[in-house]
């Protein structure tokens, strides 16, 4: 009787996978040009040959070979508090530009100045673009807010 007995389990295939004559081309690709990265691998390929791959892909199959390593990392941990926190109002003052784009008028930009200590912002002006002279507005107008001259 057929159909009793052990069923062999069936080869698995994907639609997505990539074949490994394709895995093949691209490593040989990666070795004639070494210079280039997985993205610029990815594109040279794409142009010259018959088919898309995609970056990622790529990279996935360099690292599986031993041909790319992993970017190294300097891993830094943050603390639970300043080594150097501010005492006093004042002592020391942040900086920022921040950038929106309205839709219609196009982009502002927001200049900031920030008393560390208190955390509240000292002065602010909006601009149309991000300059230095900028800069020194929204500084000038913290010094005329707060009344410090010296340091």
């Amino acid at each position: 009787m057929e159909g009793l007995g052990p069923k062999k389990p069936k080869a698995r295939t994907f639609w997505n996978k990539i074949p490994d004559e394709v895995k093949e081309q691209v490593v040989c690709e990666a070795l004639e040009q070494t210079n280039l990265s997985p993205r610029e691998l990815a594109c040279r390929i794409s142009d010259t040959k018959e088919y898309f791959i995609s970056e990622p892909s790529v990279y996935r199959i360099l690292k599986s070979h031993d041909l790319i390593t992993s970017p190294a990392y300097i891993l830094m941990q943050a603390g639970d508090s300043f080594k150097k926190p501010t005492r006093r109002i004042h002592e020391l003052w942040q900086t920022d530009f921040n950038y929106f784009r309205i839709v219609g008028w196009g982009w502002y930009y927001l200049s900031t100045v920030l008393d560390d200590f208190s955390r509240h912002i000292i002065a602010w002006k909006l601009f149309k673009s991000m300059t230095a002279s900028g800069v020194k507005e929204t500084l000038d107008e913290a010094v005329s807010n707060t009344g410090v001259n010296h340091i």
